[in-house]
């Protein structure tokens, strides 16, 4: 019953966001001096009946797979039907992430970690001492590894074979990243970024101010970004040494995402920054709330991000803006190779009308690519 109610009191509080954001757009079309704002359409819509605050991966087969707050994993086809649902414990917060064989592997806050091949049927589970709210990464050789909140990041087998585990001095919930050479980044509530050889050995580890809850970016063998909620954003070099460091005051959980030009975008508060590679502010684009959720990256340089406010906004790289799309969610938006953009708002998932598919940039999304695999060799 307690769970019905949290369920209740979600819908709710998104109808309001909802409401909140219909008042957003009237005010960007104030703003665009009275030029009339595009609001985007949708293709189709499927009923989940319940929200979700994770980014859709997307199967070389164009399958869609999401998970909710109702502890489902939704496999979805690419013209909106209903393909099948895998059920767990509770809440799942962990991002899927789609194998070359096409398992899909994600996390619960049941405490476990599930690998779901594409016919929906559980091929194997791993129990864990906390909720699972990192998304699983990677690697090229099928290596898959995660971190909990049982302080814990984890590595296993494609066939379930724990590999080898690390220990860290607080919860993981930042979601790994994997360079071309295999090495593991991830950052921790203890305040540090670690980077971890493929089997487990830690390379190096790098201190800042306060817990890490985003998700690093890479480019393709250079540079790591990160944020952490001391307010600040770290360039590294691969070897453990800093680059940059840019005070933003930024305390949200939206993770950096990489342009097309080598900009660097990010939810700060109420604010998309764009940043040089240099760690120079660019310019920034004010909203009305938390900016949560990670943007990501068109091919025609766009950004979508949303609002906080339950508005998904598209803006160019001068800031102008281009569409919205009102009522979605807090979940990182997946761009699909014609364009389709697929989203949750408060009990539906969603495919919208944009014909501009995902940049080709080493990281223009949450997770890096469609596949949702953290491995920055999977580019789109």
């Amino acid at each position: 019953m307690h769970r019905i109610y949290r369920n209740i009191e979600r819908i709710l509080s998104q109808v309001i966001r909802r409401a909140a954001g219909q008042l957003l757009i009237l005010f960007l079309a104030m703003a665009q001096r009275g030029t009339a704002v595009e609001v985007l359409t949708n293709e189709w819509f499927l009923n989940t009946w319940t929200s979700s605050q994770t980014c859709p991966a997307i199967a070389p087969d164009g399958t869609i797979y999401f998970g909710t707050f109702t502890g489902r994993l939704w496999a979805v086809r690419p013209d909106g039907s209903r393909k099948w649902v895998f059920r767990t414990g509770l809440e799942i917060q962990s991002s899927p992430a789609v194998g070359v064989d096409g398992t899909v592997y994600f996390g619960s806050r049941d405490r476990k970690f599930y690998a779901v091949g594409p016919d929906g049927k559980k091929k194997w589970d791993f129990p864990t001492g906390g909720w699972v709210d990192s998304s699983p990464a990677l690697a090229s050789d099928g290596l898959v590894c995660f971190g909990s909140w049982d302080k814990m990041f984890y590595a296993f087998s494609p066939q379930g074979e724990q590999r080898w585990h690390f220990a860290t001095a607080g919860p993981i919930v930042s979601s790994p990243a994997i360079d071309t050479n295999g090495t593991i980044y991830f950052g921790s509530h203890d305040k540090k970024l670690y980077a971890l050889t493929p089997d487990g050995k830690q390379k190096w580890s790098y201190a800042v101010g306060a817990p890490i809850v985003s998700s690093p970016a890479l480019t393709l063998g250079e540079i790591l970004y990160f944020t952490s909620v001391d307010g600040s954003f770290y360039a590294l070099n691969l070897d453990g040494t800093l680059r940059w460091r840019l005070r933003t005051g930024g305390i949200t959980e939206s993770s950096p995402v990489i342009g097309l030009d080598g900009t660097i975008y990010v939810g700060v508060n109420k604010q998309l920054w764009a940043i040089t590679p240099k760690g120079e502010k660019k310019w920034d684009r004010n909203v009305e709330d938390l900016i949560q959720t990670t943007p990501c990256i068109l091919s025609d340089c766009s950004i979508c991000f949303e609002s906080g406010w339950g508005v998904l906004l598209n803006i160019t790289a001068d800031r102008d803006l281009n569409w919205v799309y009102k009522g979605v969610g807090r979940g990182p938006p997946a761009v699909a190779p014609t364009g389709e953009i697929y989203v949750a708002d408060v009990i539906h998932f969603l495919a919208l009308a944009n014909k501009i598919p995902i940049a080709n940039s080493p990281w223009p999304k949450f997770r890096g690519n469609s596949r949702n695999t953290g491995n920055v060799k999977d580019v789109p």
